[in-house]
């Protein structure tokens, strides 16, 4: 048989099926061709892609292209990780060989946050988005100070606003934010303790100032 002919046959086996075989369409890519070619498009992009701007340069569904990165998740290219964010995917340095691209670069001044920073930064990592007063509601205390760090330093930014009375701004981490705690998406972050309570639990509670 011909590599013309054979092309269209190729196979790929799910061991999670037994035995059942996906037989790919002419002109298909296999997930793992693709992901090759995702990896390409994110090395030579001078800025992250939007998943829709990837979906469409590869031709392929927005569902096919989740199943992609689902691939690179759990087989990201040697030295590098997918980092996804709803409206981005980038390439980093895997966490495992940060410590070799200081070397080469030179260690970067640690960001050091303050502990009320560090409780507002994961309370917008676990519930975004969200306002600043659902934040001091669920800290118990005024955030403001410790918000303003975060904006600083770029590790949380506007996303929106909640149509509600004043529209208080909607906050979200930062893709930053993901270098920073090392994650290749929130979906990364541990759970919550039981007892969290929720911001509508957590509202009827008035903040003092910290």
């Amino acid at each position: 048989m011909s590599r013309a002919l054979e092309e269209p046959l190729r196979t790929h086996l799910r061991a999670e099926d037994g035995s059942t075989l996906v037989l790919l369409h002419p002109g298909e890519c296999a997930d793992a061709e693709l992901a090759s070619h995702l990896v390409a498009l994110l090395y030579a992009a001078a800025a992250p892609l939007s998943p829709s701007d990837a979906a469409r340069l590869l031709e392929v569904s927005p569902e096919r292209l989740e199943d992609v990165c689902a691939l690179l998740d759990r087989d990201p290219p040697t030295g590098l990780a997918l980092q996804r964010f709803p409206d981005r995917l980038q390439l980093t340095t895997a966490p495992t060989s940060a410590h070799i691209v200081e070397r080469y670069l030179g260690s970067p001044p640690p960001v050091r946050l303050s502990r009320a920073a560090l409780e507002a930064l994961a309370v917008v990592a676990y519930r975004q988005p969200v306002t600043r007063g659902e934040i001091d509601a669920i800290r118990g205390v005024n955030s403001d100070s410790a918000v303003a760090t975060l904006l600083g330093r770029g590790l949380v930014s506007e996303v929106g606003r909640r149509e509600t009375v004043g529209r208080p701004a909607l906050l979200g981490v930062t893709p930053e934010c993901l270098q920073y705690l090392g994650l290749r998406s929130l979906d990364e972050l541990p759970p919550l303790p039981d007892g969290i309570p929720s911001p509508e639990s957590a509202e009827a509670t008035p903040a003092s100032t910290r």
